[in-house]
């Protein structure tokens, strides 16, 4: 199965002393390996700037989202941002799949998701005014995709910090949106979720 059409996908992001290259794993419902998230074109400068400080949250990030053969299947960036974030999400080609972009900086954090062509598709909103449970909801406001910490399957014990989390979609999320739920799941935790340290 390939990694866009699957339903259920564990994101979890690998231990390190030290957190210089944000880089996560990708597990089906059972642990099985099927794709990575990588952080990518980090400068020594900016590897130095965010051991030592917060600053690198305002910074522009990208991430590549893999499948299990090392193939990329899409390009997400993050521009330099204080208050609101916006994404632009590419396919593996390069070729512009649409925008992620925030909303409001205060209160339950939503974000707009439109296609390359300006055309609106949904919604990514915050659950609570921490943010860490999302849920996607389409045109029709009709939910579509959820990215949650709250798990109750087979690997339910590893849910209990942040940086380990689970993103379902339905079948209702198809094209361009369904590609914007998977990049919004991949870059939650580095380029869409707010520091509350």
């Amino acid at each position: 199965m390939e990694l866009l059409e699957r339903d259920l996908v564990v994101v979890k992001q690998k231990a390190k002393l030290v957190e210089l290259t944000n880089q996560y794993a990708l597990h089906d419902a059972d642990g099985n390996d099927i794709g990575a998230i990588t952080e990518e074109n980090q400068s020594t400068g900016r590897k130095v700037l965010r051991a030592l400080t917060k600053f690198d949250q305002f910074l522009s990030h990208q991430l590549a989202l893999v499948d299990a053969s090392g193939e990329r299947v899409l390009t997400i960036r993050k521009n330099p941002s204080f208050l609101k974030s916006t994404v632009e999400v590419a396919d593996g080609a390069g070729a512009a799949i649409g925008t992620i972009r925030q909303q409001n900086a205060f209160g339950k954090i939503r974000f707009s998701m439109t296609s390359a062509g300006g055309e609106e598709l949904g919604q990514l909103r915050a659950e609570n005014w921490r943010a860490w449970d999302f849920h996607i909801a389409d045109t029709s406001d009709v939910e579509v995709a959820r990215i949650t910490k709250k798990w109750g399957g087979l690997l339910r014990e590893g849910f209990t910090t942040a940086d380990q989390y689970v993103f379902t979609v339905t079948p209702g999320a198809t094209g361009a949106l369904r590609q914007l739920c998977f990049a919004a799941a991949a870059a939650i935790d580095t380029a869409l979720k707010q520091d509350n340290g």
